[in-house]
C-alpha cells in the first residue's frame, strides 16, 4: 500500500469516526431534551394564573402532573370554576332570582364537572380567547339550562 492509499484509507476512517462523534452526540442531545423538556414545554405560566382567557384556564386544569406547579394550577383551575358558579348561585337567590343554571340533584362530583368543561371548552376552540367566566357559563346553561 502506498502513501496515497494510506492517506486516503485514514481520511475515509477520519469521516466514518467524525461521523459517529456526531450520532453520539446527537443522542445525547435528544435524550436530554426528551426528559428535560417536558417540564418546560406546556408549563403553566404567569400569564395563565392572570386567568384573562379561556385557554390560560385550561392551561392550568389540565396541566401536567410533572409541572413544579401541578397543585397550585389544579387548585386554582377547581376554585375559579366553583367559585363562579357558587357567585352565580349567590346572586340569584330570593323571589326575584332567575338562575340561567339548573343543576339536576343527581349532579356530577366536582373533577366529573371540570372534567366535562375541559372536554366541551376543547371542542369549542373558537372560545378560547374569551373570558373564561363567559366560556364556563356557555357551557353550564348549554349544559344544564334552567327550564322556562
Amino acid at each position: 500500500m502506498n502513501s496515497k492509499q494510506r492517506s486516503r484509507k485514514s481520511l475515509k476512517n477520519f469521516a466514518a469516526e467524525r461521523r459517529i462523534v456526531m450520532y453520539q452526540k446527537l443522542v445525547w442531545t435528544s435524550l436530554v431534551v426528551f426528559f428535560l423538556l417536558p417540564g418546560a414545554v406546556g408549563a403553566v405560566t404567569d400569564d395563565d394564573f392572570q386567568v384573562k382567557t379561556t385557554q390560560n384556564l385550561i392551561n392550568l386544569c389540565t396541566v401536567t402532573a410533572s409541572d413544579p406547579r401541578h397543585e397550585q394550577a389544579i387548585h386554582f383551575c377547581h376554585g375559579y370554576l366553583v367559585g363562579a358558579y357558587h357567585y352565580h348561585l349567590a346572586q340569584t337567590e330570593g323571589p326575584g332570582g332567575k338562575r340561567l343554571v339548573c343543576i339536576p340533584e343527581k349532579s356530577p362530583s366536582r373533577n366529573e364537572g371540570v372534567a366535562m368543561f375541559i372536554e366541551w371548552a376543547k371542542g369549542n376552540p373558537q372560545y378560547m380567547k374569551e373570558n373564561p367566566v363567559e366560556t364556563e357559563f356557555r357551557f353550564l346553561t348549554e349544559k344544564w339550562p334552567c327550564k322556562k
